[in-house]
């Protein structure tokens, strides 16, 4: 009977054959985003034995609901409980109640709005320093020397992690982003590259508590182990969260929100006529172009979703970037406009596994954004930009620029 009832259920399961993964995907993202969307509420990819959803609604959903879509059967393709990760899951990544609940709330103290305020200063002055810098230079790569050289500067600071070593950082995090996808050769030259560097030695290391900088998010980690919040092993494992989740994200999501700017020189100056208007440029580049454009939960158990019957530790793909985009939550969603208030979109995810550290991310573009605005009048592509190739991201790895001074 049991055969029957599968052989009936996939026979009624609507399938796609879509490749998310593909070069043609990262060639053509919107294509794809669009296809995904429109393919239905939610669907089947034979590819990979994976469903996926495009839709607004259906993502809410899924993020809603962590009892039946769970984190701790991993974020990305693999199943991190049946299989064997290349790393140990995360404490708070790919962690459900009760393990995730007393490390999200350590975090959640830490980058606290007090913290953050504390942070604006510094992030302010670094912002400035560097602009001033590449505006003297006229010419220069605005995401190799901007949107991440600002952020691989002040949050490795902010986390406490020595100066030594940091060029482990952008490896390390490839590796993470390309290990959520399929085992590709994408995922294979990142491993090849950080086994030959020595990262995962770099990584370890600077996980322990002898190598974290006094006053910095990392330390207070480390008290809130010693004060027993946490375990001091699960006190590593948040610091590493600062190592290989925080960064690229950021980094891309700067980096096409200026792309963004670029092709419209009227928001350029309403940006540089209302500096107010930064946060909600960089807002709605996420929406318009999520730099992280999916992420994975797993069924707990058999359930439906959408009118859709799911099988027990199946895999849901969330499209975010196509959901950010969905007619049915937003008006002209294939304009991006600054004076939009993108509230709502899904680029940091929602539910208890929202996340944790968008708020420093939101003050990193501001003070990037800011800066460049008041000290630009115009800036000029003056190479073709060069798009990343990692399996579970989306940005550019340089952006040849000129720029007219204000």
């Amino acid at each position: 009977m049991s055969a029957m009832f599968e052989e009936s259920r996939t026979q009624s399961r609507p399938e796609v054959d879509l490749d998310p993964f593909s070069q043609e995907t990262r060639d053509n993202p919107e294509a794809f985003d669009r296809a995904v969307r429109e393919a239905g509420p939610v669907v089947w990819l034979p590819k990979y034995g994976v469903w996926i959803t495009g839709q607004d609604a259906v993502v809410r959903e899924v993020f809603s609901d962590w009892r039946r879509f769970s984190s701790a059967y991993g974020t990305g393709l693999t199943n991190v409980v049946r299989e064997e990760p290349w790393r140990k899951p995360s404490v708070i990544l790919e962690a459900d109640p009760p393990t995730h609940t007393p490390n999200r709330k350590v975090l959640a103290r830490i980058l606290s709005n007090a913290a953050l305020r504390k942070l604006a200063e510094d992030f302010r002055v670094e912002a400035e320093r560097m602009v001033d810098a590449l505006v003297e230079r006229r010419s220069f790569d605005l995401a190799e020397d901007l949107a991440f050289a600002f952020p691989f500067k002040v949050l490795p600071d902010a986390a406490g992690l020595k100066p030594e070593g940091r060029h482990h950082l952008m490896p390390y995090s490839t590796l993470n982003f390309n290990a959520m996808g399929p085992k590709n050769d994408l995922y294979k030259e990142a491993l090849k590259v950080v086994e030959e560097q020595g990262t995962f030695e770099y990584v370890a290391a600077q996980m322990d508590e002898k190598n974290i900088l006094p006053n910095s998010f990392g330390a207070e980690i480390y008290a809130a182990a010693h004060a027993g919040d946490i375990t001091h092993e699960e006190a590593g494992m948040l610091v590493r969260a600062f190592i290989s989740a925080g960064i690229d994200t950021t980094v891309f999501g700067i980096g096409m929100t200026l792309m963004e700017l670029i092709a419209r020189p009227d928001q350029w100056d309403m940006l540089r006529a209302d500096p107010g208007l930064a946060r909600p440029a960089f807002e709605e580049g996420l929406r318009f172009r999520a730099p992280s454009p999916v992420i994975g939960r797993t069924t707990s158990g058999p359930t439906e979703l959408a009118g859709v019957s799911l099988g027990g530790e199946e895999k849901v793909l969330m499209w975010l970037a196509a959901a950010n985009r969905d007619p049915e939550k937003w008006d002209k969603p294939d304009e991006y406009d600054i004076t939009r208030r993108p509230v709502g979109h899904l680029a940091f995810g929602i539910g208890i596994h929202g996340c944790v550290g968008q708020m420093v991310a939101r003050l990193e573009a501001e003070s990037v954004l800011k800066a460049l605005s008041a000290r630009v009048k115009r800036i000029h592509l003056a190479g073709t930009p060069e798009k990343i190739n990692i399996n579970w991201l989306r940005g550019y790895h340089s952006i040849p620029v000129e720029v007219e001074p204000a």
